[in-house]
Parts: C-alpha cells; structure tokens; sequence
C-alpha cells in the first residue's frame, strides 16, 4: 500500500512538473488581474531575445515587416470571391523564405490592423484567431497593436495577445487601474551581439473610435504617442545600439496627435521607422530617419538594412537601406495554405450564403466620368445620390427608429447587381464590421455635423470642369444623409456650404432635437466635436443584439424581414450639388478623354484619396 502510495505520488511530482516547465516556456499569466477582470501576460519588457550568436566586428541587421493585412492569409477577397494578387500572408511567407536566405537573423514585425476585415470575424470564437496563428506559423518576432484589433470584445483581443508567441508592442496602451503597460512597450533583440530596441505604438484614438462601445477597451487608457515613445526611450537607455520604430500610424495624422514625421523629426536617433494604418507604399526620409510603409494586405515585405559596425563594446550605424518588395509576382506558400485551408474554404462558402435577390443594378457605373463599374476617377456616389447608400440609410433608420441618418461610402465601387444576393455583396457595400447608434443631436449641431461632412469637397472656381476632394480627408469620412433634403454649395468656402435643409418638408429647426443613426465610428467622431455626449445614446445595436447588431448583420435582416428576400434599388435624390456648372461644354471633352485613358485624374501624394485638383481647360 505503501509503496502504491509512493508511486502515485512521484507521478504526481512529474506531471506537476511537466505542466510548470510547460508554463514556463510559453507565455504566463499574471497572478493579478487588470481592470477588465481578465489575467493579462507576464510583460517581459526587459527580457533580451536572441537573433544569432555570430562574433562578428561589422554586420547588416536585416528587419521586415508588414502591416494592414486585414485578415488575409489566402490571396484572396471574400467581399467580391475573387483571387486577389497583391494580398496574403501565404505570399508574405514566400517573400519572407526568399529573404531570410540572405539574411536568416532577420527580424520579422507585423504592424498592426491585423484581425479584422476579409471575413476575419467568423473565427473569433477561437482560443486564438487564425491571422495570429498564422503569425506564430511564420516565426514572427513582433506584433504591434493596430485600431482595428478593438474592434471586438477585449477578451478577444486578451485571449490573442496571450497566444501570439513573439512580443505584443503598444507603448502607449496603459491599464487605467495601476498605471502598467497593457502590451510591451518595446522589445530588445540581440542579433549577434548588436542590441536592437524596438518601440511599437498605435493612434491614441482609439477610446473615441470605440466610444459606443466601451467594453472593447474596458480598462485601457490611451496616451500620447509622442510622450509614449520618449518614455520608453527613457527606460530603455543603455540598453540598445540600434533604435527601431514599429508605428501603427501614419506619416500625419488629421485629428492632431503627433504621428511618424512629427516624431522621425523630434527623434532624429531612430535608424528606421516602419509605419501603418495609412494604407501606403512609400520609403521616405525624414531627416536621417528612414521611414517605410509597406501598404496594405501583404501586398508588400517592408524590409530596412540597418549596417553597423562594432566600436568596443557598442554597435554605430553606418548606414540603412529600405525597400518595399512586391509579392505580387509570387506564388502563394503551399505549407501555410494547406496549414489554413479550412480558413480560406470557411470564408469562401460564408460570402456564397445566399440571403436574397436583388430585382435591378443599383447604381449605373460606380465612375462618374467613365460611367465603368470600376472606379478610376471619381465615385459617382460622391457626386450624387445613389441607391446603394440610400438602402444603408434605410436600414439605419429602420433600426434605431431614426429621424435622419449617415452613412459613407466604404468601398468606392459599392454597387449591387441584379441577381442573388449573397452575404459577400452585403460585406462589399459595408465593408467594416461597425455597429449602429441611435443618437439624440439638435438640429444645430446636426448642421455643423454635415458641413463637417461636405468639407470633404474643395471650394470650385470658376472654369473647373470637374469636382474634386480635400486631399487631407478620407472618403470614408463624406456621409450621405437621409431623411433631410439638403443642398451643398461648393463654391462657397468650408463650413458655409449646406443650404435648404429640410425636414419633413419644413426647414430644419436648429432648436428642436432629432433622432440620429450613425455607425458606431462616427458616433465617437460626433463625441469628439462636442456634437453629442454619450448621454445623447438612445440605441445601440451591440449592446442589443451583440454580434448580430453589426450593420452588414442588420442589412441582411433587413432584406429578409422588411423586403422580404428582395431587394430593389430605390433613390429619393434628396441632396445635390449646387454652385458648380455641370452644364459646361468642356465637361465632354473631359469625359472623352477619361474614356480614351488620355487624363489622369490628380490623386493625393499617399495615393489614398482620388480626384484631389479639379480638370481645367488646360489640362485637356
């Protein structure tokens, strides 16, 4: 009996064992909890990771990095259930093998925006999400938190950032309860005996974006990014020979923070800055700052050669070389494509669903000028009123039992086509996983919302040909409104350009307080411009309904139930443009010229706004 007792005893002391080992290797939890009630991970902010042992006198630290993949592994576009070239870890995976050949020390970083879009939400339910499963697969060192990973349940994300196995960056990111980081604020490597310190930081917005709902960072605060980074540079002296950014930002930022041009000039000891949240492509210098972006979906490897050579016992830069490599060109890697096939085969058979019919095409030509079904110079739905915002607008209302609603235009080329409609339609015309709010607004402050809002266009003079867009605002930041008729005058200076409000066929009482339905996005927008206040919420769709009160949820819901399985393109032409002379007879020759592939539409210097200067006779 005794020696059975014995037995089962020591077995016990090895499995204990065993299982603490186990522990030990991988990431541990704190014995405390965060604010949020959720354990969060041994931040190990001072432990140094090995990249190479060689003794070396000079050397090339090679780092790569990507950044806005939006829930891409395959190279593919669920939204439309088609291949898309220029997108996929499976082809960042190629890129990174044929790199690391030259260099195998290489450190790889992921710069944020990563779990969101591209169907990414059908596997949320998992202990950890395929995209980052996918970034274990490939061996990455970092990942950097970008806006887009609050777009869901902070458990989602805590659950996450415990199973990523490299180091989780955010140095601006801190638990409201006592003051400790929520991610690593940076991480320091040591590649063959050269230190090389990594800061990661994300755009300090994200509380407004997320201010429906709050629960997506229950217990975070948000900090200058700035101060943050020189913070962390504070802590880390002594500690690194080479400085590198990880930035979830963009070279500006147009709500004011400092972002990576202001910081690159502030803090000239930087070798290399690699950015995100832009959606650009660009090498860059600030200075003696190299900064790079490598655009969006792994349609890029951002790679930067840091060279340094040995002086005692430190490392000095002699000199960085960046560069952007296309995987365009490149095959898929089959390992991570049979690794997560059941990803891309999910995600494929989701966006066939078939939730109803669509009775006629809803918009004639997404281009305004070509009239094409691809856009290329401008959105026709930028230009006038439209049948597909018109149905996002009418499901908000339906939802929130609205007075008014906005909605913007995602994706420039939305339009649906007669036919059946499929759930991949209702993510291509919503294309982000927001949700919906009822908001109380006075008709005075829902005037300075819309000319907010058509500040999106620049003031036209006399003998331009055609409209054009503030380079500095995004399209996603023009909403369309419903449920007012209203004209916008742009000739007429920013901020005095809606005219003839009306509501109910009477003009819109600026004392009197409307029924709102907005996306939980611009919900935090309004509360940024003092428009509204969290008290003025009277509905939101998440808190209701969860994951089913997303609003490409509440489209297909819509369908079903209010338009019974079909639905048909209907516009009320409530807005126009005013003070621009559509009749003008050069508009033609502008218009057969952009059919004949003679004009080239102006676009912004980071590509991401089209149509930024308007056509003029000399021009043509």
């Amino acid at each position: 009996m005794k020696k059975r007792f014995l037995r089962a005893k020591t077995i016990f002391i090895l499995a204990l064992l065993l299982v603490l080992s186990s522990c030990l290797n991988n990431r541990v939890a704190k014995p405390e909890s965060t604010a949020s009630g959720i354990s969060s991970y041994d931040l190990k902010t001072g432990e140094i990771t090995k990249k190479g042992d060689k003794d070396l006198i000079e050397q090339t630290i090679a780092i790569g990095a990507t950044a806005d993949v939006h829930g891409r592994i395959y190279a593919y576009d669920y939204a439309i259930d088609e291949v898309d070239s220029d997108a996929g870890y499976a082809k960042v995976y190629s890129a990174i093998i044929e790199e690391k050949k030259s260099n195998p020390d290489m450190i790889l970083m992921d710069v944020g925006d990563t779990v969101q879009d591209n169907s990414a939400e059908l596997f949320n339910d998992l202990d950890t999400h395929p995209m980052v499963q996918a970034l274990n697969y490939m061996n990455f060192d970092v990942w950097v938190l970008g806006n887009h990973e609050f777009n869901f349940e902070k458990s989602f994300l805590d659950r996450n950032v415990l199973a990523f196995n490299g180091a989780v960056l955010s140095a601006n990111i801190k638990e409201e309860m006592d003051d400790s980081y929520y991610a690593q604020p940076y991480k320091i490597f040591d590649v063959n005996g050269c230190r090389v310190g990594v800061i990661g930081i994300l755009p300090p917005h994200v509380a407004e974006w997320e201010a429906s709902s709050p629960s997506h960072f229950k217990g975070l605060r948000f900090e200058p990014t700035l101060a943050s980074v020189k913070k962390s540079i504070e802590k880390m002296e002594g500690q690194y020979d080479v400085l590198v950014g990880a930035f979830h930002i963009g070279r500006t930022d147009d709500r004011g923070a400092e972002a990576i041009v202001e910081i690159a000039e502030n803090i000239q000891e930087f070798s290399v800055i690699f950015g995100g949240h832009e959606h650009s492509t660009y090498v860059e210098k600030v200075g003696d700052v190299t900064i790079i972006e490598p655009g969006k979906y792994g349609a890029n490897l951002a790679r930067a050669d840091i060279k340094v050579v040995k002086d005692g016992d430190k490392w000095l830069v002699k000199g960085v070389e960046a560069k952007n490599i296309g995987t365009k060109e490149l095959d898929e890697n089959s390992e991570i494509t049979n690794e997560f096939k059941f990803v891309h085969d999910k995600s494929v058979a989701d966006a066939n669903m078939v939730v109803g019919e669509i009775s006629g095409d809803f918009v004639d030509g997404v281009d305004y000028l070509t009239g094409d079904y691809k856009v290329t110079t401008m959105p026709r739905a930028q230009i006038e009123d439209t049948a597909v915002l018109d149905l996002i607008n009418s499901v908000q209302m339906y939802f929130t039992e609205a007075e008014v609603s906005s909605a913007a235009l995602f994706n420039f080329g939305s339009t649906l086509i007669e036919g059946v409609f499929k759930k991949k339609d209702v993510a291509y015309i919503y294309k982000y996983p927001n949700t919906l709010v009822g908001v109380n607004i006075t008709g005075e402050n829902l005037v300075k919302y819309m000319e907010w809002s058509v500040s999106y266009y620049n003031q036209s003079v006399e003998g331009d040909l055609t409209i054009s867009f503030n380079p500095d605002i995004r399209g996603y930041n023009y909403d369309v409104f419903q449920g007012v008729s209203y004209d916008i005058d742009i000739s007429k200076p920013a901020g005095q350009r809606v005219e003839n409000i009306m509501f109910n066929g009477k003009p819109l009482d600026l004392n009197r307080v409307y029924k709102l339905a907005v996306n939980n996005y611009r919900f935090g927008t309004l509360t940024g411009l003092g428009l509204v206040t969290q008290d003025d919420m009277y509905y939101d769709s998440y808190t209701s309904l969860q994951d089913a009160g997303r609003i490409r949820s509440l489209i297909i819901k819509y369908v079903e139930d209010v338009k019974k399985g079909v639905v048909s393109p209907e516009v009320d032409n409530n807005w126009k443009i005013v003070g621009f002379d559509f009749e003008n007879p050069e508009i033609q020759n502008v218009i057969k010229k952009a059919l004949a592939g003679e004009l080239e539409i102006p676009r912004s210097e980071d590509g991401r706004t089209m149509n930024v200067r308007s056509v003029r006779a000399s021009d043509l």
